[in-house]
C-alpha cells in the first residue's frame, strides 16, 4: 500500500505545529512558573486574589495547550518513523492491515479501531445532576401551578443550608403566592417607563394574582 500521501500530510502537520509553538513563543511558559514571572509582575504584593487566580488559570491553560501540541508533534514523529521502519499502518496489537479509511481520519492511528484502547465510555456524571434532577422534579408539588416557580426553588435550594434562611419579617411570599415578590400587589400593578408619575399612570393586570388579592380584600371585607 502506499503511504506517500500520509507522509506529506504528516510531514505539513509537524511544520504547522513547530510553528505554532515557535510563533506562540512556547505558549509563554519559557518565563517560568512563578505567578510574578508569568504575570510581569514585580511583586505580588498589592494584587487582587483573584488577579492571582487569573494568571494561574492562563498559566495551566497554556500547558494544556502546549502539552496537546507537544503529543500529536510525538505521534506523528511516531508514525514519520515507522515508515522509515516499513511498519506504518500496521495494528500493533493484531498485526493486521489498518484500514485506509481510519488512517483517513487518524493518519498516526497505530491500531485497527477494535483493538484502540479508547474503546470504554465514561459512565461517571457529575454528583450535581442528581441533586439538579431532584429540584426539577420538584418544581410545582406544592402549588397548583406545575410551570418553574421561584418560591419552590429557593426552599429546595435552601434545604441544603444547615440554618433556615427564613427569618421573621422576609419579604418572601409564601407557597400559595410562590412568586417571591416584595409587596403582594407587585405582581399585578406596573407604569411605564417613566416610572411613577401618579395614580393615573398605574396600570392594572387583571391576571390571577390579582384574582387572588382581590379575593383575600373581599375576605377580609366580609370579616367585618
Amino acid at each position: 500500500m502506499d503511504y506517500t500521501h500520509y507522509k506529506k500530510q504528516l510531514e505539513e502537520r509537524k511544520q504547522e505545529l513547530e510553528q505554532r509553538i515557535i510563533d506562540n513563543d512556547e505558549y509563554g511558559l519559557e518565563r517560568g512558573f512563578a505567578s510574578d514571572m508569568a504575570s510581569g509582575e514585580l511583586s505580588q504584593y498589592d494584587n487582587h486574589p483573584a488577579d492571582s487566580g487569573t494568571e494561574l488559570y492562563e498559566r495551566e491553560k497554556d500547558m494544556a495547550l502546549l502539552g496537546h501540541v507537544k503529543e500529536e508533534l510525538s505521534d506523528i514523529n511516531y508514525s514519520l518513523e515507522q515508515m522509515k521502519q516499513g511498519t506504518y499502518g500496521i495494528c500493533e496489537e493484531t498485526g493486521q492491515q489498518i484500514p485506509a479509511e481510519r488512517l483517513d481520519a487518524i493518519p498516526t492511528a497505530r491500531t485497527i479501531a477494535s483493538a484502540s484502547t479508547n474503546q470504554e465510555i465514561s459512565r461517571d456524571r457529575p454528583v450535581e445532576e442528581e441533586v439538579l434532577t431532584n429540584l426539577e422534579n420538584s418544581y410545582g408539588r406544592d402549588t397548583d401551578d406545575p410551570e418553574y416557580n421561584e418560591q419552590n426553588a429557593y426552599e429546595q435550594v435552601a434545604s441544603f443550608n444547615q440554618s433556615s434562611m427564613t427569618y421573621e419579617g422576609s419579604s418572601l411570599m409564601d407557597n400559595d403566592d410562590g412568586v417571591g415578590y416584595v409587596e403582594e400587589f407587585e405582581p399585578f400593578v406596573s407604569t411605564d417607563m417613566n416610572g411613577y408619575t401618579g395614580p393615573d399612570g398605574v396600570t392594572f393586570q387583571r391576571n390571577e394574582h390579582y384574582d387572588k388579592y382581590m379575593d383575600r380584600a373581599d375576605e377580609s371585607e366580609d370579616q367585618y
